[in-house]
């Protein structure tokens, strides 16, 4: 096949995928696709976790190796879901618009050389100074524990996983702008196997049987990245790398790129900062908030996140073509599904928080203690679903309009309520002597989250880029009375705690899926009856 013919193949399929798109049935069923391969990782992630709490528990070993992952993780962020994602998609979305496919794969190939150098030297350097990263974000550690040496160590092995994952993070965003979503969104499984494999079948021939996860992190990392190759080869788009800085699409990219990053980083200061202060908190607050946190992110990743994914590279499209109407029309019907799905999913977190990580964790080292504890921090961090989910939907309408100041700013107001608050709430539920100070982190980041998508919406509104259809009034008070009955069902068929910690695993596992089927049946039977109609909730063609 010649290069001329592959490019006309693309550019034909291009406009087949904007064809759909442009119904909205596209975004619909791109969006199923997104959720349906994040529900498979959820699910696996969910199984690692379980996994996790069984093997380690919430000791000392797995703070230590959670302190080490959370550091390329907090930078994978930063890098791949951030800053990168804000700068990249929406002008690569323009370059496949307005541009031939040469044009777009040159700056493929520009945007893979340039970050990926940066990338290569930020890694080196975070590999080098391990020990001092780990004292930053940890200082709690410094002792004679022997966890700061140890999170060292593995920071030297989970580190490189920053630069592997960044790449499939570009790889990915190259798929998606080209309609490909399927892949991205099952690339994360590949890590919750390897990480599950490790934990069980290689840390117990090692003498310090928390290292094979340290080792399995990297190696998921250069799996994720090779397993995306062959679909981009097959799209011809697979990057050629080149150093090239002075690149027209480049510069433009990074120039977004800039203020993005600060948005970019005061959320992930805010991580930086909950964790420092729950390393000083009693021994296992660190895994109490990362157990609890996985629970909130479930519901999260297979909804809010595969949205946000999804429309991102649309509403680029949309702005690029300066269709207005189409854009407010999309965030319109984002914001319908997020009160549908996002309001029943916080209410259930919270009311079955103890069922919930009982059923999943309780076991092994994982005693009654730390269910107690995960819980409550599960409690706190489901207050703020709705938040975490509105943020992931109304950001992606100022990177879209290439306008990433706006949500830097707002991003920093929320990062200062956020320090203020979970200072002020670690320190007065440790000197009241009030079991679970780590709460008060969870709690915190919700209220900021809340605040953040709060300040989003009005700057939109304000703007008049969204502009709400008819029946928002209605579908609020019938969403609220479908919450009301779900909650009176969730009531009836709640068991305290006590019951949960003694039943058998088969025994809680089963009584948790019936309340949790009986409970959101009793939701969208009561939308039903109150009118609400999956009709009404389609995205309709401009």
């Amino acid at each position: 096949m010649s290069a001329k013919n592959s490019t006309d193949e693309d550019l034909e399929a291009g406009s087949a995928n904007r064809s759909d798109t442009a119904t909205g049935s596209g975004l619909v069923r791109k969006t199923s696709i997104v959720g349906g391969m994040t529900l498979i990782s959820r699910i696996l992630g969910l199984l690692r976790d379980v996994v996790f709490a069984r093997y380690f528990g919430a000791k000392l070993v797995m703070d230590a190796f959670l302190v080490a992952n959370r550091i390329p993780n907090m930078l994978r962020r930063f890098f791949a879901e951030g800053a990168f994602s804000a700068g990249f998609i929406p002008v690569m979305a323009r370059y496949r618009e307005q541009r031939d496919h040469e044009e777009a794969r040159e700056f493929i190939n520009a945007v893979s050389g340039t970050f990926g150098v940066i990338l290569f030297i930020v890694t080196l350097v975070g590999v080098i100074a391990a020990p001092l990263l780990v004292l930053v974000v940890a200082p709690g550690f410094v002792g004679d524990g022997g966890d700061l040496d140890l999170a060292a160590l593995m920071l030297r092995f989970t580190f490189p996983y920053l630069f592997f994952v960044s790449l499939t993070a570009f790889a990915g965003g190259i798929l998606n702008t080209y309609g490909h979503f399927s892949v991205p969104a099952f690339t994360p499984v590949l890590l919750n196997v390897v990480l599950i494999a490790a934990a069980v079948w290689v840390s117990p021939m090692l003498d310090q049987p928390i290292m094979a996860l340290a080792y399995a992190v990297l190696i998921a990392g250069i799996f994720q990245l090779l397993f995306q190759l062959p679909f981009l080869a097959k799209i011809h788009a697979l990057p050629r790398p080149q150093w090239a800085p002075g690149h027209a699409g480049v510069r433009r990219a990074f120039r977004l790129m800039v203020p993005a990053i600060f948005g970019s980083s005061a959320a992930q200061i805010n991580v930086l900062l909950g964790g420092i202060i729950a390393s000083m908190l009693p021994v296992g607050s660190i895994s109490y908030l990362y157990f609890s946190d996985r629970l909130m992110e479930f519901p999260l990743g297979i909804f809010g996140i595969a949205l946000g994914t999804v429309t991102l590279p649309y509403l680029s499209r949309l702005w690029a073509n300066e269709d207005r109407t189409s854009f407010s029309q999309t965030l319109d019907w984002s914001l319908k599904l997020a009160l549908l799905i996002a309001v029943p999913a916080a209410i259930g977190l919270f009311v079955l928080a103890e069922p919930l990580v009982t059923t999943l964790f309780f076991g092994g080292v994982f005693d009654e203690h730390a269910v107690r504890m995960t819980a409550l921090a599960l409690q706190a961090y489901a207050a703020g679903l709705i938040g975490f989910s509105l943020v992931k939907i109304l950001a992606p309408a100022y990177f879209a309009r290439e306008n990433t100041k706006t949500p830097v700013r707002i991003a920093l107001i929320a990062l200062s309520v956020n320090l203020v608050l979970s200072i002020g709430l670690a320190w007065y539920l440790t000197t009241r002597d009030i079991g679970g100070p780590h709460a008060g982190l969870a709690a915190a980041t919700s209220f900021a989250a809340v605040l953040n998508a709060a300040l989003l919406y009005r700057g939109l509104r304000k703007d008049q880029i969204l502009l709400h259809s008819s029946g928002w009034l209605a579908l609020l008070s019938r969403v609220g009375a479908a919450c009301l009955i779900m909650y009176i069902v969730l009531f009836q068929l709640l068991r305290p705690l006590e019951w949960w910690i003694t039943a058998s695993f088969g025994g809680r596992a089963v009584w948790l899926a019936l309340t949790i089927a009986t409970a959101a049946s009793a939701y969208f039977v009561a939308l039903l009856i109150l009118g609400v109609r999956l009709s009404q909730l389609r995205l309709k063609p401009d």
